[in-house]
């Protein structure tokens, strides 16, 4: 944070300088040298401290305790420590600064007004008509910060931990996969960003301690009095869930758009037998007609016989890869990508890429040294890494690393966006576009259920790009191809579908019906097992993976373009029913579905041998994407389903681009892109698009066209988004279609505005 200018000094009431008889009543300011500092001092853990109350936006303030300056110290107040996750240090607002009795009886900050109580330490922020938004207390003693939690969900809070209400929780926040329960809610990325459902947010910058939601009021506890200050915390107020996302994005950071690529499916594997091997898993996925567009390699160490030849070595393997670039062209010419895994053995690293590093005296803590190491081999054509490991880093360390992944790539290819995978992270993560997958989690029906929920709060948390290892990572006895398939089908509504595990052979589409499931890979493990062999010549799954593998390359058009919204406004990709449906305790109670986007509602199958899913639908109409049936919302519904089904929904009033089926995304494919219009309200969709690869768009090089819908008036229109351009091909041929009816109208778009009419 800044340096307070000089002119900013404490406020304190014109009474009080009256009282003591100083001259410079009349103007509410006290110079730093008065003795009523000294007589009425705020005191927290045991020492002095000064208030400030800072506006950041119109619906956020900023609350900092923090030590004041001595006298004849010019320097204003101690700056706060900087651990990388917010996006600047301060923002242009008034600061109110506060460092001895009695307070302002109100400051106003943007929609926010806050009422302070000295002693005790009490902060009242409420909207500017009179909303309350939260009290704090702060402990003099203790440092401990009390605030309100009122009786609606709160979510948010990172990936992991226990889901979905974080309520009646006690969250020490310990990071990695030893933070909370591994098997089945995943490695733990605890992020203190607190969601409110009725109406207000709270990050807390500074300290990282234990949050206790047991209770009427929940608690931040620092793990000691000295650990309580500095103090730094923001607050936001809104009954807007949109507004409250944009205010995470303007303290931490928006998301950055990834490579196109990445969103399609990404393959992974783990022990490699030969260089025949890799080749042949290519060409099977081509053969067999299975979308993917991304390869990933393990790292020896972690198996057998992976990419490198030991762990955290940056050598090809050349058992597997003897000519590694000729075989990274072969993939390429295939149009695959390559990424692969890599470890960090230090427990910290610091600084950029752009620091100097020189190579005689390695510095394994230093960011440039360590990216040196991986540009031989990202000069051979490698794509994207898998940066694994990274428990014992501190905040700082993570965001240091996710940074360099992003700044590092760019070195040698400065007009690509990188790739990369992580398993930590931290809040303003997303401005470096990593993906984040939940770790080592292991086959169980319970992980997959618990993986919804966990999924909507990392998106909560900032994280758009997240997904997890198809399957689970170790195998139990509940590891069937049926709930191989319905992973599968959660993962292919996920940002990261992926699929990877031990006994990785089954993780293939194919893997099921081979009879083959070698190499073993669960030795060291407690309570695994392999599959039962007669599970082996399962031949549903393939088809059933292939289905979906084809949807979600359709829905590429809308998901990229959800993905380019989350980029612009903060919310995710996978979205909280609160995101959308505030008003409704109901939607906003359920952790079990999500959108996909604004209209689509998803809701997985995590019960095995299920013949029904309960689904929630939100007011309004909704219909099912598979039968086309349209049904009442606002209620519970019960659907069947059969291993192929995971139901979904679309809300009346949208619009649906679907692209044609493509084997990876940069595909050409002569054929027009299908737009749905789900009738019953009006809708409206931008469609965005640029070159998935480059910078580009940030110069321009972008299209976005705006479809909108009048139902009354059944008239459909088309015309180019502000600040976008036409891209060829030209003209651009869609097959627009009303629902339910079957026939679809083919139009033709070469930039200039349409507007077409239906028949009733």
């Amino acid at each position: 944070m800044k340096k307070p200018a000089l002119s900013e000094q404490p406020i304190v009431p014109r009474r009080d300088f009256l009282k003591f008889g100083a001259v410079a009543g009349a103007l509410g300011i006290v110079p730093l040298s008065s003795s009523l500092l000294h007589r009425l001092p705020i005191r927290v853990a045991n020492r002095e401290v000064e208030l400030q109350i800072a506006q950041v936006t119109a619906h956020t303030v900023r609350l900092t305790l923090i030590d004041p300056p001595r006298q004849g110290d010019a320097g204003g107040a101690t700056e706060i420590p900087s651990d990388g996750s917010l996006l600047r240090e301060s923002w242009p607002g008034k600061v109110t600064r506060l460092i001895g009795q009695p307070a302002p009886d109100t400051i106003t900050a943007g929609n926010l007004r806050i009422g302070v109580t000295l002693e005790p330490l009490t902060v009242v922020i409420k909207t500017v008509d009179d909303a309350p938004v939260q009290t704090l207390h702060i402990d003099k003693e203790t440092g401990m910060v009390t605030f309100t939690l009122g009786a609606d969900p709160i979510l948010g809070m990172g990936q992991g931990g226990r889901q979905f209400d974080r309520r009646g929780n006690v969250d020490a926040m310990r990071s990695g996969q030893g933070g909370y329960q591994l098997h089945t809610h995943g490695a733990h990325v605890p992020i203190p960003w607190l969601i409110g459902t009725s109406g207000w947010a709270m990050f807390v910058h500074a300290p990282f301690g234990t949050f206790d939601l047991t209770g009427s009021e929940g608690k931040l506890l620092p793990a000691n009095s000295e650990a309580a200050l500095p103090l730094d915390l923001f607050v936001t107020g809104s009954s807007a869930p949109q507004t409250i996302m944009a205010e995470y994005a303007e303290l931490t950071g928006h998301a950055e758009l990834p490579p196109l690529w990445s969103l399609g499916y990404q393959q992974s594997h783990r022990t490699l037998a030969s260089r025949e091997e890799i080749l042949q898993e290519a060409k099977t996925f081509r053969e067999k007609k299975l979308p993917c567009d991304t390869l990933i390699y393990l790292g020896t160490g972690f198996c057998p016989s992976g990419w490198n030849t030991a762990n955290g070595s940056f050598d090809w393997n050349r058992h597997v890869f003897p000519d590694p670039q000729a075989m990274i062209h072969e993939l390429h010419a295939a149009h695959f990508k390559v990424v692969l895994h890599a470890v960090i053995l230090a427990d910290r690293l610091r600084g950029t890429v752009k620091d100097s590093c020189e190579l005689a005296r390695f510095d394994e803590e230093s960011a440039s040294c360590y990216w040196d190491m991986h540009r031989g081999v990202f000069a051979t054509g490698v794509d994207g890494w898998w940066p694994d490991e990274g428990d014992p880093l501190d905040i700082p360390s993570w965001l240091t690393r996710i940074r360099m992944y992003w700044e590092g790539a760019q070195m040698d290819r400065p007009n690509e966006r990188p790739f990369a995978l992580h398993r930590n992270g931290y809040a303003g993560m997303q401005r470096y576009a990593p993906f984040l997958w939940s770790g080592d989690v292991y086959s169980t029906w319970e992980t997959l259920r618990t993986h919804i929920p966990i999924a909507i709060n990392t998106g909560l948390t900032g994280i758009p790009y997240w997904g997890t290892d198809i399957g689970g990572f170790v195998p139990t006895k509940e590891l069937t191809g049926e709930l191989y398939t319905r992973w599968f089908q959660f993962g292919a509504f996920c940002t990261l579908f992926r699929s990877h595990g031990r006994t990785w052979k089954l993780r293939l589409p194919w893997g099921w019906n081979t009879g083959d499931m070698a190499p073993e890979e669960i030795r060291g493990y407690n309570d695994v097992a392999d599959p039962d062999p007669s599970e082996l010549h399962n031949a549903e799954v393939e088809p059933i993976c292939k289905k979906y593998l084809e949807l979600r390359y359709r829905l590429l058009p809308y998901v990229y373009s959800a993905v380019r919204e989350c980029c612009t406004t903060g919310l995710p990709v996978m979205r909280a029913l609160w995101l959308h449906y505030p008003d409704d305790g109901i939607a906003v109670a359920r952790g079990d579905e999500y959108t996909w986007g604004r209209d689509i509602l998803v809701a997985p199958v995590t019960e095995k041998g299920a013949a029904r899913r309960n689904v929630y639908l939100p007011r309004g109409n909704w219909y099912d994407f598979w039968t086309e049936e349209r049904l009442g919302g606002g209620k519970e519904i019960t659907r069947d389903v059969d291993l192929a089904t995971m139901p979904l929904y679309v809300r009346e009033g949208s619009i649906i681009p679907l692209g044609p089926v493509k084997q990876y995304t940069g595909e050409q494919v002569d054929a027009p892109l299908s737009v749905s219009i789900f009738p019953g309200a009006d809708a409206a969709f931008t469609l965005y698009e640029d070159d998935g690869i480059s910078f580009d768009y940030r110069h321009g090089e972008w299209m976005g066209i705006a479809m909108s819908w009048k139902d009354h008036a059944r008239r459909f229109t088309m015309r180019l988004a502000d600040g976008s351009k036409f891209r060829g091909p030209s003209p651009r041929k869609f097959a627009v279609r009303v629902w339910p009816v079957k026939e679809s109208r083919e139009i033709q778009f070469e930039g200039r505005p349409l507007d077409l009419h239906w028949e009733a």
